[in-house]
Order: C-alpha cells, then structure tokens, then sequence
C-alpha cells in the first residue's frame, strides 16, 4: 500500500500532484501542521485521510479536511489495523497544547488494542528523541506499546534525528519530515 505521510512542515510539493503521482492510496499526517498547510486535503475525496494531532496543533483542521483523527482509535483499511497518539511529553503548562504527562500516556494507552501500523506524533522514549530534553523527549507509554503489541510499523515526527533509528525490537519506524511517500 502507498502512503503519504505528512509531519511538522508543509509537503515541498502539492498534495494532488504527489497523489497522483505515486498512486497514493492513504494520506496519514502526524501533526504539527496547519489547516492552510494541508488544503488541498479538501479536493481529495476519493481516498482515506488519517491522521493525529501535535503539540503546536489548534486541534481544529483533522474534522474539517475529512480526516479521521486517530487519537486513541482504531482504523482498518486494505487488511491494515491503524492506531493513534497525538501530541508530545508536557513541557510547559498550556491548557490549549497537545501534550500529556509520560503518566496521562500510559494511563490512556495502557489498555489500548495492538495494531499494525502506530502512528503518534512523538516517538517512543529512547528512539529517535532527546530525552534529557523534555520538550522532544519520547513517550514511555508508547515504547511499552511497542513492547507489548509489537505492531509492523511505527511512524512519527515532532523531533529531528540526526541518524533516524529504524528498528525497535521487530517494528519498523519510520521518522517522517514534510513529506514521505511510504510502501506498506
């Protein structure tokens, strides 16, 4: 399956070109962008959107562009089970930013189902994070998730990477940065 995925920048080209492209058959943005940034999202209809929230989100562009926001729920297409996580470790005291406590974390992820393909905006604790710095330290709850349901495929954003790290036990991650079109 040919996904696009879309993180913390506006794509470096236009949406419906790359689409068309590469025959895209599943948009997946994780967070951190604009509802100008992915417009063009209006005029595709004819293919699913998918999708999390970041912590620089105003939580109001998923709904309207007809993406299905992802945060602790599930969604199935072409014999793939999706599951989400939106924002970042809290490193400030902002009511209106997404972000959660590595507690709230593992509270809200601790009983959720095991999928195929996670998609979170932070990574996981220790991959591909800074974590003696909060503000893009990875989530504990989500490298536990890991742990325990071992999904195929992991993709996030929110940091930057010097060498992106691409395995955590048998589960492929995949850093995203704009704009990446991905095989499944």
């Amino acid at each position: 399956m040919r996904v696009l995925a879309i993180a913390d920048r506006p794509p470096r080209k236009s949406i419906i070109e790359t689409v068309r492209e590469y025959e895209i058959e599943l948009i997946c943005t994780l967070g951190d962008l604009t509802y100008f940034d992915l417009i063009e999202l209006e005029r595709i209809n004819d293919i699913p959107k998918i999708g999390v929230y970041g912590n620089h989100d105003s939580r109001n562009y998923l709904e309207s562009l007809g993406i299905i926001n992802l945060h602790l729920r599930i969604f199935s297409f072409k014999g793939f089970v999706f599951g989400g996580f939106e924002g970042c470790v809290r490193y400030k005291e902002d009511p209106a930013a997404v972000m959660y406590t590595q507690e709230e974390a593992e509270s809200m992820l601790r009983d959720f189902p095991c999928v195929d393909v996670f998609v979170s905006h932070a990574p996981p604790f220790g991959i591909n994070d800074e974590p003696d710095q909060l503000a893009h330290q990875g989530f504990k709850a989500v490298r536990e998730y890991v742990h325990r349901c071992k999904p195929r495929y992991l993709l996030h954003g929110h940091t930057y990477p010097e060498k992106p790290v691409e395995f955590l036990d048998n589960t492929r991650i995949i850093y995203v940065y704009r704009d990446q079109v991905l095989t499944l």
